[in-house]
């Protein structure tokens, strides 16, 4: 891809690695009975939630909802709740003896970090690349001379001198063809609503030209440059008093700028007959020839394709080249700038590779098949001049093939066990010389990588590690990753990843975490997160489970978690907690589960449908009123992954599982912890504010049900490291209470 974009549903990809994300049973129960007279005694101090009851009627169904009034949240009345709840929540949080000394610690680790390179985008002679460099606040945008080479590494823009309190961020970016000018996507505060701004890549200086409205968390935003780097097309939302007020974030179109001229002077291209819920991605060719828009039928899964050839100027047309039935996923330009590759799932769940002239006489049923379906599941592919490198998923874990451009003579690229592969790119010279791929390797336990492989090395081809790799500020040397599998409710088996201090007992008496997302064909890869450090070291078990809905065994696996067949997603869950338990990791006084957005509605129906087994639930930025969800802008966008209440059997299924609409009076609930930004574009906190006030009305047990509403972030991308790790700080404190895990020099 051309840019380091990518629209996610909500909460998207993004995972929260914070978010880690052995003593007797006899020995526990002070600690335990300790931790809940503390937490009674708070019990009865929560802060009052007025009940206003509102009926609505689905489908002959009455329901009442006695929190709607939670939902405005510019009222005086809701942020005063909010206030109130904050201070509630600080108090209880701060008031636990290790609470500073955690966020010290991390702070701390942070300060030791290496500087790590992602979203990397190459142009002739140089790599574009966003760096983290704690503790700077937000990633900077730098250019390399190549992958091996950190002594030429330029800063072409820091967002951290724009504000430095970290509250401006990048979006995404993408470079001219030449590399000359770049152009950046900034938004505040987390709200992830982006203007596009222009900058040169040798200088740093700031053009001009300011395009609003390019992005906002709905539809995500893209641009995609002309070949001569004087003009780009771009995504662009209703402006105001074009389409109603609650049409504002919808009807993505494409429109072409060209650079030194005013913003009114900017054209219409194509989208008038796209989706209100259009999510809109562009790619170019290496040459700039051709572009490539690929466009989203909301989150649902569902693409378009139109390419347009930029060689017949401003008579050039978009021209549809898949629809959203045709089950293409994903096209990529081949470098000779007459090919198309087309990764399928029709007939094909697991995937295979089409190959398409772009020869305006040939349509997709002329594609043929150059990559078979097979038994791994197509995850990307990437061409080369000389190459085509296909990127599958087993599972979770990575592999690479290669192929000629033909399909012919594959060739698997040596990858360690239980890697992820990710970010590939191809590496060529100025003069389109084919050295192969760059890409990023991953690992539950060793610090992430960018890695080069070049299949023409005069030596046996292999990969090599490039300069831009991580090491950790802790070592990872006792820790073993193992992977299990739980059967669920209808003998699906579940892969469980399992993160432990090797000679762990299987005592019963370890605190585990379990961590899933589970939703929109989103494969959660290896990952490493030093933070899972402090967890190891308190005796802790982290655990990652692959859930049906998303994409590690493809296409089947996703669409068997989502829309009336979503309940699967919670079973296949609690299937990895009973497994835990009875494989004796742990017990559910020790066990605590945690995931965000999409993980965060898993959060709500596991503790509705399975209150006992589990001592705590933290849930980040989730949806929990399943009826009124596609009500908001993103909400709708979602439609076509969930389901929508005008449907009598999406209805009946949305109700059946729906956190907040299952919430029961008088049941001992585990401890909870809601977190959620309120500059969230993607999943309303108002969920959480509902979710909150219910659970603390309802519940029977001594357990706290705290909420943390943040002014200072919205769904997760684009918050500033310091809001980062008082986060994580509040997270790890709260599970360190509630599973009774004492420093390990106390213990």
């Amino acid at each position: 891809m051309s840019q380091t974009h990518c629209r996610t549903a909500p909460g998207g990809i993004y995972i929260w690695p914070f978010a880690v994300n052995t003593r007797s049973f006899l020995s526990l129960i002070p600690a335990i009975a300790m931790s809940a007279i503390a937490s009674s005694a708070l019990l009865a101090a929560y802060p009052p939630s007025e009940k206003k009851p509102v009926t609505d009627e689905y489908h002959g169904e009455k329901i009442t909802d006695e929190y709607r009034w939670l939902e405005d949240g510019d009222s005086p009345a809701v942020k005063a709740w909010t206030e109130a709840q904050n201070k509630y929540t600080r108090a209880h949080l701060d008031a636990l003896p290790d609470r500073a000394d955690i966020e010290k610690q991390l702070t701390a680790l942070y300060a030791k970090d290496t500087p790590s390179h992602s979203g990397l985008v190459a142009r002739p002679g140089r790599l574009f690349a966003l760096k983290f460099q704690p503790p700077k606040q937000q990633r900077l945008l730098v250019t390399l001379k190549s992958a091996d080479d950190l002594a030429a590494e330029k800063v072409v823009l820091d967002p951290n001198e724009l504000e430095p309190k970290g509250q401006v961020a990048m979006d995404w970016f993408v470079p001219s063809p030449d590399g000359k000018l770049i152009a950046v996507c900034l938004s505040e505060h987390g709200s992830e609503d982006g203007t596009l701004h222009f900058y040169n890549t040798d200088t740093g200086e700031h053009l001009p030209d300011r395009i609003p409205r390019v992005q906002y968390p709905t539809g995500g935003g893209s641009v995609a440059w002309m070949p001569d780097g004087k003009g780009v097309f771009f995504t662009r939302y209703p402006h105001k008093g074009e389409r109603p007020a609650e049409d504002a974030n919808f009807y993505q179109q494409i429109w072409f700028h060209t650079l030194g001229t005013p913003e009114s002077a900017d054209t219409y291209s194509e989208g008038k007959g796209f989706p209100r819920i259009a999510e809109i991605d562009f790619d170019t060719s290496r040459d700039g020839r051709w572009l490539l828009a690929k466009v989203a039928n909301g989150d649902g899964g569902e693409f378009a394709h139109y390419v347009r050839d930029t060689k017949d100027g401003d008579a050039a047309k978009w021209r549809q080249v898949t629809r959203f039935e045709d089950g293409v996923k994903e096209a990529a330009i081949g470098c000779d700038s007459a090919t198309l590759f087309l990764r399928s799932v029709k007939d094909a769940p697991r995937g295979k590779v089409l190959r398409l002239s772009l020869d305006p006489a040939k349509m997709l049923k002329d594609a043929e098949v150059l990559v078979p379906e097979s038994d791994a599941v197509i995850e990307s592919l990437t061409p080369t001049t000389s190459y085509l490198f296909v990127t599958d998923l087993i599972g979770g874990p990575s592999r690479i093939r290669q192929f000629d451009l033909d399909g012919k003579n594959m060739r698997e690229v040596p990858l360690p066990e239980a890697s992820g592969a990710a970010q590939i790119l191809a590496n060529e010279d100025d003069h389109g010389g084919d050295y192969g791929i760059l890409y990023r390797q991953t690992s539950f336990i060793e610090p992430s990588a960018w890695m080069t492989y070049n299949p023409l090395s005069k030596e046996a081809p292999k990969p090599r590690k490039t300069a831009l790799f991580n090491t950790s500020p802790v070592s990872f040397d006792d820790i073993e990753a193992v992977r299990e599998f739980a059967v669920s409710k209808d003998g699906t088996k579940v892969p469980v990843n399992i993160l432990r201090k090797k000679g762990t007992k299987l005592d019963g008496s370890n605190p585990t975490l379990l961590y899933a997302y589970g939703g929109y064909g989103i494969s959660m890869r290896p990952y490493f997160d030093f933070t899972h450090r402090l967890w190891f070291d308190r005796g802790g078990v982290y655990v990652v489970a692959n859930l049906r809905g998303g994409g590690e065994f493809g296409e089947a696996w996703h669409l068997a978690g989502n829309l009336t067949k979503k309940q699967n997603v919670f079973d296949d869950f609690a299937a990895c907690a009973h497994y835990l338990i009875e494989r004796g990791y742990t017990r559910p006084e020790k066990l605590a589960v945690e995931g965000g957005s999409n993980g965060g509605l898993l959060m709500g129906a596991f503790l509705t449908q399975n209150p006992g087994l589990a001592r705590a639930v933290v849930a980040h930025v989730g949806i929990y009123d399943m009826l009124r969800v596609e009500l908001d802008p993103n909400g709708a966008f979602n439609v076509t992954e969930f389901g929508t209440v005008k449907d009598p059997a999406q209805y009946r299924a949305l109700r059946a599982y729906s956190p907040f609409h299952n919430v029961t009076d008088g049941t001992k609930y585990p401890a909870v912890f809601f977190l959620a930004g309120e500059k969230d574009g993607r999943v309303n906190p108002a969920n959480s504010r509902k979710m909150t006030a219910r659970l603390q009305a309802a519940t029977a047990s001594a357990n706290p049900i705290l909420v943390r509403l943040s002014g200072a972030s919205g769904h997760g991308m684009g918050t500033a490291l310091s809001e980062r790790i008082a986060q994580q700080a509040d997270v790890f404190a709260f599970l360190f209470e509630q599973l009774g895990m004492k420093a390990e020099a106390a213990r």
